[in-house]
C-alpha cells in the first residue's frame, strides 16, 4: 500500500446510513442479479450512502474487486481481520490511516516469525502463502486441529480467532473487527445509529456484538447464530447475501426517503 493522492476528511458522517460489511458471504452474497441491483442501489444513492469494507481479504484483494470485478468502491476499509485500517483513493488503492494503525502496530510487534515458529508443525494447521503485515493466517483442518494451539499462542500475549471452522488467523491482543471498527467511526464522528453492521461468520461476531444496528444475513453460519441468539440489535436475515442487508435496511428503518 502505498500514497497515492492527498486525502481529505469525507463527508460520510453525514451521510443517512453508512454500511459496515463483511465481503465473502455478505456483501460479496447473494445471486448475481440480486448483487447487481444491490450495488447499482448504492451507486446512485452515494451522496446518502457511505460504505466501509470490514473482511479478513487484503488490500490487494480489495483493491482488484473494486477495480476490475464491478463491486462499488468503499470509502473506507477494515481489512486483515481488523489489522489493517485505510482510505480508499478514486485508484482504488488502499491508504493505510497511520493515527489509528499505530496501536495496532505497537501490539503485535515482531511477532510474525515467532508465531510461525512455534507453530511450526502445529497439527491442522496450514500457513497460508500470503504475507500479512500485523497476523499470521492458517487453513485448518478441524479434523486434526489441537486446541493446545490457542493456549500456546495466548501464552505468547497474543489472540486467535477461528472463523468457518477452517480458517485460524493470530491476531495483536484485543484487535478484531469489531474494536477496529468501533474506533475507525469514533476516528470519522460517524454517528452509531446511522451505521448498519452487516456479516455472517464467527469472524464477524465482534462487530456484530458492537451493540450497533447490525444484521447476520441468512446464510449465517450456525454457530455466529447461536452466539447472537440473545441480542435483539441484530437483525437475523431470511434472505441471503445482499438481499439479507437490504432485508435489515427495510425492517429497521435506515433509509429514510429523502
Amino acid at each position: 500500500m502505498t500514497r497515492h493522492e492527498t486525502f481529505t476528511m469525507p463527508d460520510i458522517a453525514q451521510k443517512d446510513l453508512v454500511l459496515a460489511t463483511d465481503l465473502d458471504g455478505t456483501f460479496l452474497g447473494g445471486t448475481e442479479e440480486d448483487r447487481e441491483r444491490f450495488y447499482a442501489w448504492i451507486d446512485g444513492n452515494r451522496h446518502r450512502i457511505g460504505l466501509i469494507f470490514v473482511t479478513g481479504r487484503d488490500p490487494g484483494f480489495i483493491s482488484d474487486l473494486t477495480r476490475n470485478k464491478g463491486v462499488p468502491r468503499p470509502d473506507f476499509v477494515v481489512g486483515d481481520v481488523g489489522t489493517t485500517v485505510a482510505r480508499v483513493g478514486h485508484d482504488h488503492v488502499l491508504d493505510p490511516i497511520e493515527e489509528l494503525e499505530e496501536e495496532i502496530a505497537a501490539a503485535w510487534g515482531d511477532a510474525g516469525l515467532r508465531v510461525q515458529a512455534a507453530l511450526s508443525g502445529a497439527p491442522g494447521l496450514r500457513l497460508q502463502s500470503a504475507a500479512f503485515r500485523y497476523r499470521v493466517s492458517y487453513d485448518m483442518d478441524p479434523g486434526q486441529f489441537n486446541p493446545s494451539t490457542v493456549a500456546t499462542v495466548e501464552g505468547m500475549g497474543l489472540d486467535t480467532l477461528i472463523s468457518d471452522n477452517r480458517y485460524f488467523d493470530v491476531l495483536p491482543r484485543g484487535v478484531s473487527k469489531g474494536p477496529t471498527l468501533l474506533r475507525l467511526l469514533a476516528y470519522l464522528g460517524i454517528r452509531n445509529e446511522r451505521t448498519l453492521v452487516a456479516g455472517d461468520t464467527l469472524n464477524d461476531l465482534s462487530m456484530l456484538a458492537l451493540g450497533l444496528p447490525a444484521v447476520a444475513v441468512g446464510n449465517s453460519e450456525d454457530a455466529l447464530l447461536r452466539e447472537l441468539n440473545d441480542l435483539d440489535h441484530v437483525h437475523k436475515a431470511q434472505a441471503h447475501g445482499v438481499s439479507g442487508i437490504a432485508e435489515a435496511i427495510v425492517a429497521r428503518r435506515m433509509f429514510p426517503a429523502s
